[in-house]
């Protein structure tokens, strides 16, 4: 039996995505959408940053309540 990750029932808060700034994060939606986004602003009640859509980085944002999950890219490491 396969492992399934327990997604949290409300929005993440601004400070939990404060630690994706200027990191490739991959995004999950509650209209099912999931994207790549490289988050640049944690604002209230949004998100900004870029959405990689139609072959090329477009700016966008992403109300808070709007996130079910996120994962943020590690930070690549000199070694």
């Amino acid at each position: 039996m396969g492992y399934t990750q327990q997604l949290p029932p409300y929005a993440p808060s601004p400070f939990g995505l404060q630690h994706c700034l200027y990191r490739f994060t991959y995004m999950w939606l509650r209209n099912g959408d999931n994207f790549w986004f490289f988050l640049t602003t944690v604002g209230e009640s949004r998100a900004y940053g870029f959405r990689f859509f139609g072959g090329r980085w477009n700016q966008y944002s992403i109300a808070l309540r709007d996130i079910v999950s996120f994962n943020c890219s590690p930070i690549p490491t000199l070694y």
